[in-house]
């Protein structure tokens, strides 16, 4: 079962979405590809995934290292996936290029 959670960001209400002990989804309000029916809405405090999110986005928000993000499911091609991989070992405060992530990839 999906449960989600609204998350107030800074830019605008989040909505995050998770599977048993894994976040599955994160979207902004009104955005292009915002699901219409994600799943069970909880309030806060509902499963330790959520909460582990909304930690991480807390301290993502306020300028501090956030530390390991919470547990990730994915679900996509394996290149996606390779993507992802890529993205995720890219520092806090670090930005790289499509070039850079497409060189780490090759």
């Amino acid at each position: 079962m999906t449960c989600t959670l609204w998350y107030a960001s800074p830019l605008g209400r989040m909505l995050l979405a998770a599977e048993d002990d894994r976040l599955v989804g994160a979207w902004f309000e009104g955005q292009r590809f915002f699901p219409e029916d994600c799943g069970v809405s909880l309030p806060g405090g509902s499963l330790p995934v959520l909460d582990a999110a909304c930690a991480w986005l807390d301290a993502y928000f306020s300028g501090k290292e956030p530390g390991v993000p919470p547990p990730l499911r994915f679900s996509s091609t394996p290149f996606r996936m390779a993507v992802w991989r890529t993205l995720l070992r890219i520092p806090y405060g670090r930005t790289e290029t499509y070039g850079q992530i497409a060189a780490e990839m090759t």
